[in-house]
């Protein structure tokens, strides 16, 4: 008889245990980049990440990106993140507001073991040699893309028509998919972890 599936969460905290003993990457810390097509489940994946690795902070690309910058970011990023935790120190980042179109007072994000980078572009060029692990949320783009419209509704339709342009744009020019060591698949209960195109570390 085949063996019984393993509990839900299962992948979710074996791959957890497997970041924390990774080398850091980012001076003290261990950054995971967290990417995918925009409605690929990223924001709920990384959130049970985060939890199942011990509360680890997550930062949310959507905060960095504006309506002006979709992916335009990475100097902003750079700056306000990735040097001054690259030095062990305290990042404070600017969080953008989608609503007002304007950006909020300073966040604080001290260093920690691990901390998850979350959204579309993670695995940029850019950010990959400040990464740890590079996980893949492993969904069609039309497949993602439309649970994105679905859970967004019509008042955001005119918005996702030119973020799908821009995010194909995007993946062209700089492709994530290809360097993930993980590849992260939804299940109807849990997820699977499968080794990714750039292998495991």
């Amino acid at each position: 008889m085949p063996s019984p599936p393993p509990p839900p969460g299962t992948a979710i905290r074996q791959l957890a245990s497997r970041l924390r003993s990774l080398p850091p990457s980012c001076g003290p810390v261990r950054l995971i980049g967290v990417d995918g097509h925009a409605g690929s489940g990223k924001s709920t994946f990384a959130g049970q990440l985060a939890e199942a690795s011990g509360g680890a902070p997550v930062l949310r690309l959507d905060d960095i990106a504006t309506h002006d910058e979709l992916f335009a970011w990475t100097g902003r990023l750079l700056a306000q993140v990735i040097e001054p935790l690259g030095r062990g120190k305290t990042a404070h980042y600017t969080p953008y507001d989608w609503r007002v179109r304007g950006f909020g007072p300073p966040r604080p994000l001290p260093p920690a073991p691990v901390i998850l980078v979350e959204g579309v572009g993670a695995g940029r060029r850019a950010l990959r040699p400040y990464l740890a692990h590079l996980l893949w949320m492993e969904l069609p783009r039309e497949e993602a893309w439309a649970r994105g419209r679905s859970r967004d509704g019509e008042d955001q339709r005119e918005f996702w028509d030119g973020w799908v342009e821009a995010e194909a744009r995007h993946f062209a020019e700089d492709p994530s998919r290809p360097y993930a060591h993980a590849l992260v698949r939804q299940l109807p209960e849990g997820y699977e972890v499968l080794p990714g195109p750039a292998g495991t570390r």
